[in-house]
């Protein structure tokens, strides 16, 4: 028996790499993508990506989708409770690990292992520490297809929301920034790949800007750094259904 894993979902290029790969080594039987949703909007926490379009997408990819949906202003208190409970609920239900697209940013990696170790479910990182234009080919190489639809506008204009996700575009990513935006500086979703049973159709929506001060108390789980370092702009692409 195989043991049982969740795959922590964002719908961008990582995690559809790190899934194929995932399913390609069949060592786990894959029980479901988890994804934070906001509460509030019914869109993907940080990507901005609606509800109807993740649902498509999970539909394609074949796999139980399980949305966790977030208040606004989540403490991370709070917020750390809330997956506490979701991860005791996932080991009751037999799932022994945990499936992330992360490639390297350390602090961010202990952080999940800590908190998934407090429940007894281990951690994997099938992408981590490769470089990122390696894994880019790989993507491309398998057959993916990816939109961006959320860019840091401190590091790119608003052109880049809604752009395809290809060779042209990387070149055109000034200096500095990730290929795969591993610091946050984009997102992407992905619309078709080899591990899609049909492509999800898109088309390109508006592209708007949303600013996010952080909270009073600097308490936001998505802060990592206080002011004036902590990005409050972006840029994002209304991905719609075709």
């Amino acid at each position: 028996m195989k043991p049982k894993a969740i795959f922590n979902w964002s719908g961008g290029k990582d995690s559809a790499l790190a899934l194929h790969r995932v399913q390609q080594q069949d060592q786990y039987q894959l029980c479901g993508l988890l994804t934070t949703m906001s509460q509030a909007h019914q869109r993907v926490t940080m990507h901005g990506v609606r509800q109807e379009l993740m649902q498509a997408q999970v539909r394609a990819v074949g796999l139980p989708w399980r949305p966790i949906y977030l208040p606004e202003n989540n403490s991370m208190p709070v917020y750390n409770q809330q997956m506490q409970q979701e991860w005791q609920q996932l080991k009751g239900e037999g799932i022994t690990h945990a499936v992330f697209g992360d490639i390297y940013l350390e602090d961010l990696r202990q952080y999940r292992e800590e908190q998934l170790q407090a429940v007894g479910v281990t951690a994997l990182f099938p992408l981590w520490q490769e470089k990122p234009e390696s894994i880019l080919e790989e993507f491309w190489r398998a057959g993916f297809k990816a939109k961006v639809v959320c860019v840091n506008a401190k590091l790119l204009d608003a052109s880049f929301a809604g752009r395809e996700l290809d060779e042209r575009l990387v070149k055109d990513l000034p200096a500095g920034v990730d290929p795969c935006g591993e610091n946050g500086e984009f997102h992407s979703f992905v619309y078709d790949g080899p591990n899609f049973r049909h492509p999800v159709p898109v088309q390109v929506g508006e592209v708007v800007f949303k600013s996010y001060a952080p909270v009073s108390n600097q308490d936001d789980c998505f802060v990592s750094v206080p002011p004036p370092s902590y990005d409050t702009g972006f840029w994002f692409c209304d991905l719609q259904r075709r």
